[in-house]
């Protein structure tokens, strides 16, 4: 049996210092802790019998881990808004004081809310799914076996096992520790890891960086000290992003722009008017209800809703629903090479001997090096796969060093079959030699190959402290050729057309990596720099970062130094790994990518994870954030331009004392065919336009002049018919008449905004207008919406400056789009 067989059974390696043994029972301190007495527990773990006694006791771990919102806050989140409480007032307002028709707006705000709704309950079925999928699933040893279970399940006492990249999802006190190192800074904000002896407590929320080990459980469910942490990385959350915030802010505008606004509407045509007091009312909340863009902040939700739903079915799970739009303003993707352009597996495809060593007696090493590692990395495991362990007498392994992103080489010391004593290194060959050494040369020929090296060496000391490599004899050069990925080059062919700058970062050779950069063709692959040169400055590193595309030899510190150079220049930094030595670099970038089948520490702090393990679903994300940015920036100008025009209008009646020109009727009619079916269509179009800042800005540039002649154009109108109708029915035609100049105003600029034209959006935007042409023709539709055309002067004229009004449009977006180019 090998040693890994042993170490996965519960059982003692032979010739492995036993390590100490604590009592599950005990507990710690999180905030003082200290090493327990070191009373007993089983390394064969619980048993069956005390696994049951535990959960019926409730010593479980219960922590309800949702991927998503509850259906109860989703329907509150989205039924109980400010928008929302304001209509429903105004809306019960007018089911006592005027005709079914002039509720509309109520039923539209009912279904628009439902839809909301419906959409995000989708998107939260998706998500629980895709979770459930994700999760990574803890080994807990149960009667000397070693299985995987769910995290739920894991009861007070259980024997917990801990490898390179495992995420300790309890707070437990160790109970084995092989060379264990345990990143805690997702805790203390320490970015050191720190070395973990049996007995020393671990929490909940740190993960393994290096070496291997067993823990106790002391506290399960919500008594663990980061119990929310696993919850709190899958939730599906409407964090902050500029564009909601930006919503934010135009809603918090458009409030205070409201409520003056409103007040002296009522006043107006309440006192001043003194009129028919149903029909002031009546016509005061239509000049109310317009004023509010409600349906922004929903169609912004449902667009996100239907991204994360769409994305969910390419396996791509989308942890914060803002990454969707963060990753399209990416404009520069850092790669890490290993699991991302090349698949996790390598191949041994060459072993030369240095300095006369013996080709078996290498085999054997390599083997025995295969065997003492339980928990071995892709390079390893290619070793292994190439020599693995011999059934017969195999030598006992005495000593350990697992494999250190930070040492670049792992190692292991055995008593041989025959008696002897030896210590081996395995890991980077410019670690390991010393600068001048005359088969670096040989090394580097191989590395421009895009082939991956490792060296063999003889340790002439202890496997401990810094100096453990010191005085390493060569002994053997083992070349690894990396499995690339069929669909990274055309990934990267893709960020290349988009204008987005990839760097590869990666902690092996430079001249290697930037090899199999450049078979799959990266621009700038040729700009190779090996990190252990890069400057130490800030500023320069930043231009170093921007001046070169391919970097190796780079640690976990300055992977994380690189990305805050770049944000220091203004860069917008998406970040990719599997890897554990990625954790950090990942939290600090602006959008953190991980593949699925990387570390649960990975997967734990980034916002996007890959499923599928697919780098060519990037793309996919990349253009579903462009597709809801740059369709909400389109559909936000039309939900704008009625808040103008509607402010507008409510001011100029106050100022020439006129009676409101609409019922809510009409204004229901105008902002369904003008702005809620087409926008609705509009923000889930094909989109690939790239995502640009400041969007409130941008928003506001053409919706503040499009209402204000909208607005202008509709009152001028509404003077006009004043002038030519009298009697009792003239209230009626002058209405209407305005109706038809805003209506016609308002689709041009759908028409404009529709651009640029496909056929559905020709279909689109002629249907709003045969829908409307209807209602003017058909009489029932004429009697409900009191809309009827009298005469001919004046619909004509109202024809007319609506003409008028379109050609501003144009002149006026067009003067806007010169003076702020893209």
């Amino acid at each position: 049996m090998t040693q890994r067989a042993l170490r996965s059974s519960g059982e003692h390696t032979p010739g492995r210092p036993r390590p100490a043994r604590i009592d599950a029972g005990s507990e710690l301190d999180p905030v003082h802790p200290m090493k327990l007495p070191g009373t007993v527990v089983r390394t064969s773990g619980l048993t069956a019998a005390e696994v049951a006694e535990r959960i019926a006791r409730g010593e479980v771990n219960d922590v309800p881990v949702r991927s998503s919102r509850s259906v109860r806050e989703i329907v509150r989140a989205n039924v109980f808004t400010r928008f929302n409480l304001i209509i429903g007032v105004l809306w019960l307002i007018m089911l006592f004081v005027a005709p079914i028709q002039d509720s509309l707006f109520g039923f539209v705000i009912i279904a628009n809310t439902g839809i909301g709704i419906v959409q995000e309950w989708r998107a939260k079925k998706t998500l629980d799914s895709l979770a459930v999928i994700g999760e990574a699933k803890p080994t807990v040893r149960r009667d000397g076996v070693a299985a995987e279970i769910s995290t739920s399940e894991i009861v007070l006492g259980d024997l917990i096992e801990l490898g390179p990249g495992d995420k300790v999802v309890v707070d437990g006190a160790v109970a084995e520790a092989d060379n264990l190192e345990i990143d805690e800074s997702l805790l203390t904000g320490e970015a050191d890891p720190v070395l973990k002896q049996a007995g020393d407590p671990v929490m909940s929320g740190s993960f393994v960086v290096a070496g291997g080990g067993a823990f106790s459980a002391t506290k399960v469910g919500r008594e663990a000290y980061a119990a929310q942490l696993a919850e709190e990385a899958s939730r599906f959350t409407l964090v902050q992003s500029e564009l909601r915030s930006g919503i934010s802010t135009i809603l918090k505008y458009v409030t205070w722009m409201m409520v003056p606004t409103a007040i002296g509407l009522i006043i107006s045509q309440l006192v001043v008017k003194n009129t028919n007091v149903r029909d002031s009312i009546a016509r005061t909340v239509g000049g109310i209800v317009p004023m509010i863009p409600e349906g922004l902040v929903l169609l912004t939700s449902v667009a996100f809703a239907i991204g994360v739903v769409r994305l969910g079915r390419k396996q791509c799970l989308v942890q914060e629903l803002p990454a969707i739009e963060g990753l399209a303003r990416v404009d520069v993707v850092c790669l890490d090479k290993t699991g991302t352009l090349t698949e996790g597996g390598m191949d041994v495809t060459e072993v030369r001997a240095l300095n006369g060593a013996d080709d078996p007696y290498i085999r054997q090493v390599l083997s025995a090096l295969g065997a003492s590692d339980p928990r071995p990395n892709a390079s390893l495991q290619a070793i292994i796969d190439a020599y693995p362990s011999p059934n017969g007498e195999a030598w006992r392994c005495t000593q350990a060093l697992p494999f250190s992103s930070a040492r670049k080489y792992s190692g292991a010391a055995f008593v041989e079959a025959d008696g002897r004593s030896s210590a081996w290194l395995l890991g980077a060959p410019d670690v390991l030699l010393p600068d001048q050494d005359p088969a670096l040369d040989e090394i580097e020929q191989l590395n421009e190959q895009g082939l991956r090296v490792l060296l063999l060496a003889r340790a002439q000391g202890e496997l401990e402290g810094p100096e453990s490599a010191a005085g390493a004899v060569p002994t053997a050069l083992i070349v690894l050729e990396q499995r690339l990925r069929s669909d990274a080059a055309d990934t990267l062919r893709y960020f290349a057309d988009q204008r987005v700058a990839t760097k590869v970062i990666s902690g092996d050779n430079a001249v290697s990596v930037g090899a199999v950069a450049g078979k799959l063709g990266l621009p700038g692959a040729e700009h190779t720099l090996d990190a252990r040169r890069l400057p130490t400055d800030p500023d320069e590193m930043a231009t170093t970062m921007e001046e070169n595309a391919v970097f190796g030899r780079v640690t976990p510190q300055q992977k994380r130094e690189m990305v805050a150079a770049l944000q220091s220049r203004g860069h917008t930094v998406a970040m990719t790994g599997d890897g554990v030595n990625d954790v950090l670099a990942l939290k600090d970038a602006d959008i953190g990518v991980s593949m699925g089948s990387g570390s649960e520490a990975t997967r734990a702090v980034a916002q996007i994870v890959l499923l599928n393990n697919s780098f060519a679903t990037l793309p996919s994300v990349v253009a579903e954030g462009r597709r809801v940015i740059g369709n909400i920036t389109r559909v936000a100008t039309l939900f704008l331009t009625k808040t103008v025009y509607s402010v507008l209008l409510a001011i100029l009646v106050v100022c020439f004392q006129v009676e409101y020109p609409f019922l809510p009727r009409h204004l229901t009619l105008l902002s369904t065919l003008t702005i809620g079916v087409p926008a609705f269509f509009l923000a889930l179009a094909p989109n690939k336009e790239r995502a640009r800042p400041h969007f409130v800005r941008r928003v506001m540039r053409y919706s503040v002049p499009s209402g204000v002649i909208a607005g202008i154009a509709t009152f001028v109108t509404y003077l006009v018919a004043r002038h030519s109708y009298t009697g009792t029915g003239a209230l009626g035609a002058e209405t209407s008449a305005a109706t038809l100049t805003l209506f016609l105003v308002s689709m041009w600029v759908l028409v404009i905004i529709a651009r640029p034209y496909t056929w559905w959006r020709i279909v689109l935007v002629a249907s709003m207008g045969a829908a409307f042409l209807i209602v003017l023709m058909v009489p029932w539709l004429q009697n409900f919406f009191a809309l009827k055309l009298v005469g001919t002067v004046v619909p004509w004229t109202a024809v007319g400056i609506a003409v008028v009004a379109a050609a501003a449009l144009e002149f006026t977006w067009r003067l806007v789009s010169r003076r702020f180019p893209v």
